[in-house]
C-alpha cells in the first residue's frame, strides 16, 4: 500500500496511452496538485508532455491542432461543463479524457453529445482523487468548516466519501469499515462510504483485496478506520521538533512548497522552495529525524566538501553554513538541494531563537507529560508577559492548560484569558476558541493514534468503542489498516504511522485525512465550528 506508487501509476498510464507526441494536460485546481506532488515539471516533459493549463482558463488558450490533449479533472458539474465547452470548440487535435472518481453515464453521455467533431479517443475513471503527501498519507485538503459540513451532510461529507472511496480503488481494496463510536460525523462518513461500496459492488471486485487469516486459514479484508480529530486534541497544539513538522508548523508546507518571499535576505532562487522525498534525498533521509541531527548532517556534507577542497573556514553554526555557501559557489551546484536546507534550517534557528521556542516548548510538554499546576501556571504566566512569544504560542499554552487542568479545583483560565487580551488587543476574544468534546488523554506524550493502531493490530480494539459498520464482526489481526481521520491529521501522526509500519510486523498502514494541520490551521478550524455552532444555536432560540 503505497498511495505515491498509486497516482503515479495511473498519471503514467494516462501519458502511455496518448502514445508518442507532443501533448498538453489540461487540469483543475485539485488536479494539479495531484500532479504536482508526484511529478516535476522537468519529469513531465521527458514524456513529451510540454503544456500544462487549467480547464477552467482554457478560453485563454491558443488552438493547437498538432497537440494531444490529456485532460485529468475530478468528475464535478463545473467540470462536465468547461468539458462541454472545450469539445463544442476544440483546440487540440485529440482529447484522452480521465476522471479522477466515478462518473455518472448521464455526464458520459452529455459529454458524448457535445463532441460533435469526434475529437475525443477515450473517457476513462482513474482513482486518484487525492493528495499523496507521501507513500503513507494522504490528505483532500478540507480545511475551512469541515465538522460542521460533515453534520451537515453536505459537500465536504460528499467530498470526504469521494476521497476514500478513490483510495480503496486505486489500492484495489474492499474493506471492513470501523469507526469512532462517540463521533456522529464518523458514524455518517462511515455510511456513506459503504453505501457507495454497495451501489459500486463491481468496482471493488478485487481478488487481491483480502488477507490470509493465521489462524483459520480464511481471507481477512482490510480495515477502514474512520477516527475524529477530537479524539486527540493535544497533538495539533504542541510545537514540533522534527524536521518536516518544523517546517509546516513555523513556515507552513502547501502542496509540498514553502512560501519564504517573507524571510529577510533570502536570494531569488530560495523565494519558493518544493519539498518532496520522492526528487530530494536529503529531505527523504531526514525529515523524520529532530532539529539537532539535521544540522549535524548538513555540517557533515559541508566538512565533506572542505576536505576535497582543502578549505580550513569554520563552519560551526547555522551562520557558519550560510556564509560557507555564499562563498563556495560551485558547493551549491555540487551539493544539489543541501543549500536550500540550509536556508530552510537557517530560517528555522532564527525563529526558534526569536520566539523563544525552546522555553515555550518545554512548558508545552510539562503540561502534556507531568502534573505540577502551580509551577506550569506560573511559567504560562511568565511567557504570555514575554515580549518575545508570539501571541499563537501563548494562546496554545493556554488551550493546552485548559485541557490539562480542566477539573483542577484551583484552575485560573479566567486570568490567563485576560492576559492573553492585554497581550494582543486585537486579536479574537480567546474565551471563544472551545475545544469541548474532546478526550483528553494525558500520558507520556504520543498521539492517540499510535495506541489505537496497535490495538487493532492485535485485535484489540474494543467494538464498544469503535463498533464494525453491519453486523460482521472480525476477531483477527488485520494486516492492512487504512486510517482516515475527520479535522485533519498532523505530521507527528504521520510519523507515528511511519514508525508503526517498520515495527508493525507484517501490517501495513495507511493515514488518510482531511488535511495536514499545523496549530495555525488547527486554530482556524476550532474557531470555524465554534463560530457554526453558535450561528446554529441561535436560529433554534
Amino acid at each position: 500500500m503505497d498511495v505515491i506508487f498509486a497516482v503515479k501509476l495511473y498519471l503514467n498510464k494516462m501519458i502511455e496511452e496518448c502514445g508518442f507526441g507532443l501533448k498538453s494536460l489540461l487540469m483543475d485546481r485539485e488536479t494539479t496538485s495531484i500532479v504536482s506532488m508526484v511529478f516535476t515539471q522537468s519529469e513531465m516533459l521527458a514524456k513529451e508532455v510540454y503544456l500544462f493549463e487549467r480547464l477552467d482558463r482554457s478560453d485563454s488558450i491558443d488552438t493547437m491542432k498538432y497537440l494531444k490533449c490529456i485532460v485529468f479533472v475530478r468528475p464535478t458539474k463545473e467540470n462536465i461543463s468547461y468539458l462541454c465547452r472545450e469539445l463544442k470548440a476544440p483546440k487540440f487535435g485529440q482529447y484522452f479524457i480521465y476522471f479522477s472518481n466515478i462518473i455518472s453515464k448521464t455526464d458520459v453521455k452529455l459529454l458524448a453529445e457535445c463532441d460533435e467533431y469526434e475529437v475525443v479517443r477515450d473517457i476513462q475513471e482513474f482513482y486518484c482523487d487525492f493528495v499523496a503527501v507521501c507513500p503513507h498519507l494522504m490528505s483532500l485538503n478540507i480545511l475551512d468548516g469541515c465538522y460542521q459540513n460533515l453534520h451537515l451532510k453536505s459537500e465536504s461529507l460528499e467530498r470526504c466519501v469521494e476521497g476514500i472511496i478513490s483510495l480503496l480503488l486505486s489500492l484495489q481494496k474492499y474493506p471492513t469499515i470501523r469507526y469512532q463510536a462517540s463521533s456522529t460525523a464518523c458514524q455518517r462518513l462511515a455510511e456513506g462510504v459503504k453505501h457507495v461500496l454497495n451501489k459500486e459492488g463491481s468496482l471493488f471486485n478485487f481478488k487481491s483485496s483480502s488477507t490470509i487469516s493465521s489462524r483459520d486459514n480464511t481471507t481477512l479484508p482490510p480495515v477502514l478506520l474512520i477516527l475524529d480529530r477530537r479524539l486527540d486534541a493535544l497533538t495539533p497544539l504542541l510545537n514540533q521538533w522534527t524536521y518536516q513538522a518544523m517546517l509546516h508548523e513555523l513556515l507552513t508546507i502547501n502542496n509540498n512548497r514553502i512560501n519564504l518571499s517573507d524571510v529577510p535576505s533570502v536570494s531569488r532562487d530560495m523565494k519558493e522552495v518544493v519539498l518532496s522525498a520522492e526528487h530530494d534525498e536529503f529531505y527523504e533521509q531526514n525529515m523524520y529525524l529532530n532539529y539537532g541531527e539535521i544540522g549535524a548532517n548538513i555540517k557533515a556534507l559541508m566538512e565533506e566538501f572542505q576536505s576535497k577542497t582543502k578549505s580550513q573556514q569554520k563552519v560551526e553554526t547555522i551562520s557558519d553554513m550560510k556564509a560557507f555557501i555564499e562563498q563556495y559557489p560551485q558547493f551549491k551546484k555540487m551539493s544539489g538541494t543541501v543549500s536550500k536546507h540550509v536556508t530552510l534550517i537557517g530560517e528555522l534557528s532564527r525563529l526558534i531563537t526569536m520566539y523563544n521556542l525552546f522555553e515555550v516548548s518545554e512548558a508545552e510538554q510539562e503540561l502534556a507529560c507531568q502534573s505540577n499546576h502551580s509551577e506550569s501556571l506560573k511559567k504560562i504566566r511568565r511567557l504570555i508577559a514575554n515580549e518575545n512569544v508570539r501571541y499563537v504560542d501563548a494562546l496554545r499554552l493556554v488551550l493546552l492548560y485548559a485541557l490539562r487542568y480542566e477539573k483542577h479545583s484551583s484552575n485560573d483560565v479566567y486570568s490567563l484569558i485576560e492576559a492573553l487580551k492585554k497581550k494582543a488587543p486585537g486579536e479574537d476574544d480567546p474565551g471563544k476558541v472551545s475545544l469541548k468534546g474532546v478526550e483528553n488523554i494525558y500520558t507520556q506524550h504520543t498521539p492517540v493514534i499510535k495506541d489505537i493502531i496497535e490495538e487493532l493490530a492485535k485485535g484489540r480494539l474494543k467494538a464498544s468503542h469503535y463498533p464494525y459498520l453491519g453486523t460482521i464482526q472480525l476477531t483477527d489481526k488485520p494486516s492492512e489498516i487504512i486510517v482516515f481521520m475527520i479535522g485533519g491529521t498532523t505530521y507527528e501522526e504521520s510519523l507515528a504511522i511511519y514508525n508503526l509500519n517498520k515495527t508493525l510486523s507484517g501490517v501495513k498502514i495507511i493515514l488518510g485525512s482531511t488535511s495536514v494541520h499545523n496549530f495555525t490551521s488547527f486554530l482556524k478550524e476550532i474557531r470555524s465550528d465554534v463560530t457554526a455552532s453558535t450561528n446554529s444555536s441561535s436560529k433554534n432560540l
